[in-house]
């Protein structure tokens, strides 16, 4: 069956979008590689390499770049273990409520940045928890929990029940259950889910303004950099490295998840 073609004025508004979205970002890896760096001009006056050898020597780039990469690891690995939790619940058992629940946790990623990072800031004070690297691990829990939990209660709903009260028939445990049956099952999901997570958190500002006091990741110290420039060509450097660090794992997460309609005995 020959697939009908796309009408002209679709496929042209489809190129604009395109364009739309992505030229910007194209921009940026232009502007990383000009020689001026007082301001930037169209078309760039020449192109130079020497701007990615003056990040490299800057420690704070450093510091930054090991802070994004250690809290968006640390939420990660929270988001994975309390959303697959929350995940199971709610898909494998009926109690009242469930569905307020199933609000409740997708409610953090559906709010404004700025009201979560002003109620985390307003919970820490009256607390009187210090700003620190853990206040904005938590910070970025909140919103990470979300991305797992929905790709994991996806799948616990396309996975079939039966396939674990056979497991239980056939004399395993509850964690052999798990190993052998759940977990590959929803592997690709929760790894799906993870690098979301990871990709967010890499690149969260609005939140990590209110959690983080002092410190800087990389996307406050390119916030930073862009309101007190030293180096115009090194935050396009920069910015590029950010766009592969988060592009990288959503086109990951898109490849694990595409084509897994059909899992391990959904629909018996």
């Amino acid at each position: 069956m020959r697939s009908e073609q796309a009408p002209l004025f679709l496929r042209v508004a489809a190129m604009g979008g395109l364009l739309f979205l992505h030229v910007p970002l194209l921009l940026i890896f232009v502007y990383a590689f000009t020689t001026e760096d007082k301001s930037f001009q169209w078309p760039p006056p020449g192109f130079t390499l020497k701007w990615f050898a003056a990040a490299w020597e800057r420690p704070d780039i450093w510091e930054a770049l090991s802070l994004s990469l250690r809290v968006a690891t640390i939420a990660t690995l929270i988001a994975l273990v309390l959303g697959t939790l929350c995940a199971a619940a709610v898909s494998r058992s009926r109690f009242f409520g469930r569905e307020v629940i199933s609000l409740l946790v997708i409610l953090p990623i559906a709010l404004p940045g700025i009201i979560t990072g002003i109620s985390l800031r307003s919970a820490f004070n009256l607390a009187d928890i210090p700003f620190s690297f853990w206040t904005i691990v938590l910070g970025h829990a909140t919103f990470c929990v979300v991305v797992v939990y929905n790709n994991a209660v996806a799948r616990f709903r396309r996975t079939s029940g039966s396939l674990v009260e056979a497991s239980m028939d056939l004399g395993a445990n509850s964690f052999q259950t798990f190993r052998h049956v759940i977990l590959p099952n929803i592997a690709t999901a929760l790894l799906a889910g993870g690098m979301l997570a990871f990709a967010l958190s890499f690149d969260e500002v609005i939140v990590t303004t209110f959690t983080a006091g002092q410190q800087a990741t990389l996307p406050i110290w390119m916030l930073e950099e862009l309101v007190r420039p030293r180096e115009r060509p090194v935050t396009n450097v920069v910015a590029m490295v950010v766009v592969l660090v988060t592009f990288l794992p959503i086109l990951g997460a898109y490849y694990l998840t595409r084509g897994t309609d059909t899992v391990a005995g959904s629909g018996k």
